[in-house]
């Protein structure tokens, strides 16, 4: 087997741990499992970096696939990858969106609350927020 031959292997094998970690972040973003993606979130970096390595490396020394399998293989891997990636841009947007969502409500409940506060139990309003007094610092080297 010759050099450029394992750096192709290598690369698709990289490309192969990218597109599982891809995958099993897809996975969590679908079931809104937000936790579990971002717990996935590192996985998926080490392997993107380990892609973009022996992508780097091969087309350092201009490795090519050479034969029918390793040109299948490559196409294939590209074809995965980019569906996963496209994939994963847009469930990864639908969180943020859902995040936001969940921030606003939470938001504007707490501001409803506190500009319509119910009375006490004595009968009276309760009593308003203390403001900290300002405060101001000075330091020198």
């Amino acid at each position: 087997m010759t050099t450029t031959m394992m750096m192709m292997d290598t690369l698709l094998a990289a490309g192969d741990r990218l597109a599982d970690a891809l995958l099993a972040e897809n996975e969590a973003l679908a079931r809104l499992d937000l936790p579990g993606a971002a717990g996935l979130a590192a996985a998926k970096m080490r392997a993107a970096d380990a892609f973009a390595a022996a992508f780097a490396a091969a087309t350092k020394v201009g490795a090519r696939p050479e034969g029918a399998a390793q040109r299948d293989g490559a196409r294939a891997m590209a074809a995965r990858l980019d569906t996963l990636a496209a994939e994963n841009k847009r469930l990864l947007q639908r969180a943020v969106a859902v995040q936001s969502r969940v921030i606003e409500t939470i938001a504007g409940a707490a501001l409803s609350r506190a500009a319509n506060p119910v009375y006490g139990a004595s009968g009276g309003r309760p009593a308003a927020p203390r403001q900290a007094p300002a405060v101001a610092l000075a330091l020198r080297a």
